[in-house]
């Protein structure tokens, strides 16, 4: 029998003047057929309006387990350097919101472009929506990515921009296949489960979903679980909405600041990627994050 076919985003988009052209996969999710998700590029037969997109990326200098990690040298460069040149790449231009100098005087003496935002936000989705204000841009979605992620793709930010390519897209973000069952259990990769269409239904620190009748070591080989990458873009009325929402019972009880969005009602497409993504969050990342550069140097 043939497994049902689900609609995403490839990481095989095409440019043409900065602007995004859409292509198509299908999702295959059965690896009795197919090991993970693999991608089935067609054309898509509507080209949408071209969407106007901005790249903003939060950075704070105080964190529990690495204080000022943006500015930690990564070969070389700041991390945030890392990062912001590869969402510039990406989108023709980035702004760093950070609610501290040295960070924003950092990324003034490498070129780019800072704003400074109040201090006292919870959330990295609140610091992005203070930041555009601060702006004056006008523009159909923000792009939101860490300033601990110095190993973004530019092909991830694309596939990120692609979920617009449905008109049905709110909120946008980013899962990958896992490749162990060890990975699947660690509660600290939320899991997502998706409707057919690619739009998330929910996630979770634990294992979902669960595969009756087989042994759970046994469960990657009977369906493609897959890895939330913490990347999100949001159409620029969503992010403004967003901000304004109170903490729900779900997110309260996983801690995934995610969920507050889909309890509210709001559809988050999940784009595919293949790729890893490594967050600084540590001392110990950064040491690891050198030597993997020097090995592929």
């Amino acid at each position: 029998m043939i497994p049902h076919l689900s609609h995403g985003y490839s990481e095989a988009p095409q440019r043409l003047d900065g602007k995004f052209m859409p292509h198509l996969f299908c999702i295959v999710p059965n690896s009795r057929y197919l090991r993970g998700y693999q991608h089935i590029p067609f054309t898509n037969m509507r080209q949408q309006e071209r969407l106007q997109f901005a790249g903003i990326i939060p950075a704070r200098y105080a964190s529990t387990r690495f204080p000022g990690k943006p500015l930690a040298t990564l070969a070389g460069k700041p991390v945030i350097e890392h990062v912001y040149r590869r969402v510039a790449e990406a989108l023709g231009s980035a702004y760093v919101a950070t609610d501290d100098e040295r960070i924003a005087l950092a990324v003034e003496r490498f070129g780019g472009q800072a704003v400074m935002t109040r201090a006292d936000h919870k959330s990295g989705t609140d610091r992005i929506a203070e930041a555009l204000e601060k702006t004056g841009r006008e523009v159909d979605v923000v792009v939101n990515v860490q300033g601990d992620e110095p190993f973004i793709t530019t092909r991830q930010i694309e596939t990120l921009c692609h979920c617009f390519d449905d008109e049905q897209t709110q909120i946008a973000t980013l899962g990958k296949p896992f490749e162990s069952m060890e990975a699947v259990e660690n509660p600290n990769s939320p899991k997502i489960v998706t409707d057919l269409k690619g739009f998330a239904l929910y996630f979770s620190r634990s294992v979902i979903p669960y595969i009756r009748g087989f042994e759970q070591t046994d469960w990657l080989s009977h369906f493609p679980y897959l890895k939330h990458l913490g990347i999100y873009a949001y159409r620029t009325e969503v992010l403004r909405e967003i901000t304004q929402l109170p903490q729900s019972p779900l997110e309260k009880a996983e801690s995934l600041e995610q969920l507050r969005w889909l309890q509210a009602g709001y559809r988050i497409k999940v784009g595919i990627t293949n790729e890893e993504t490594v967050g600084i969050d540590t001392p110990e990342d950064l040491v690891r994050a050198e030597r993997f550069l020097n090995e592929r140097a």
